[in-house]
């Protein structure tokens, strides 16, 4: 399976001619539904409803553009997809589908607080065929084992000591940058050296791939 890195919080997971898209959102200029990157796309996976992961309009034009393009995400976001069709389908913690021939576990329920003066929306996580887990916007560590972890390196709601407390939870095997569309290139090198060899040490190694590059997973 390749994974391909595009810009922050998205990914596409291709197998063969198998595609799926997860969060691709305001700060992914190089939309992989939109600019064509992605072709035979099947399966768009969206973890919440912020716009970095999610822009309504953009994916019902993908809908709309593609009859065989089916989209799975929590039923916040699916509200707002309301009128798509069957082709959107509600799901949370403990749900498990195929989507685009790759086996999904959901997991997690709320994106991680960002104020306590501000509402918490939705937020789901997706291990996909085992092997790759997106946890969106929340610190979730799923009850299984996680191969591949995408790490939301910097956000809001977060802070680095919180960052590799939670690469030490999971023990994954190895973590891939996301949700790293706000930093440049020097906070990009503070995130990468706190996480790996100047930080306090963690079990999982770390790299970030630059957007369009793709590795094996």
């Amino acid at each position: 399976m390749q994974l391909t890195k595009h810009g922050h919080a998205c990914v596409v997971l291709s197998d063969g001619d198998r595609r799926l898209v997860v969060d691709p959102g305001a700060f992914t200029p190089d939309d992989p539904l939109a600019d064509g990157s992605a072709p035979g796309t099947t399966a768009l996976l969206l973890t919440h409803e912020h716009p970095d992961h999610f822009l309504p309009d953009r994916v019902r034009a993908a809908l709309d553009a593609d009859p065989g393009l089916e989209v799975w995400t929590n039923p916040s976001v699916a509200e707002r997809l309301e009128g798509a069709g069957p082709r959107v389908h509600a799901v949370g913690a403990g749900d498990t589908f195929t989507a685009a021939g790759f086996d999904v576990s959901v997991h997690g329920e709320w994106h991680a607080v960002i104020h306590p003066d501000l509402p918490r929306v939705r937020n789901v996580g997706f291990l996909v065929a085992g092997e790759v887990f997106h946890p969106g916007d929340a610190f979730t560590v799923p009850e299984t084992a996680v191969p591949t972890l995408l790490l939301p390196a910097h956000a809001p709601w977060s802070k680095t000591a919180e960052v590799i407390d939670y690469l030490r939870a999971v023990g994954a095997r190895r973590a891939l940058a996301v949700h790293d569309g706000l930093l440049n290139d020097t906070g990009l090198g503070l995130v990468a050296g706190l996480v790996g060899e100047r930080g306090p040490g963690q079990p999982t190694p770390y790299a970030r791939l630059v957007p369009g590059e793709s590795t094996t997973v």
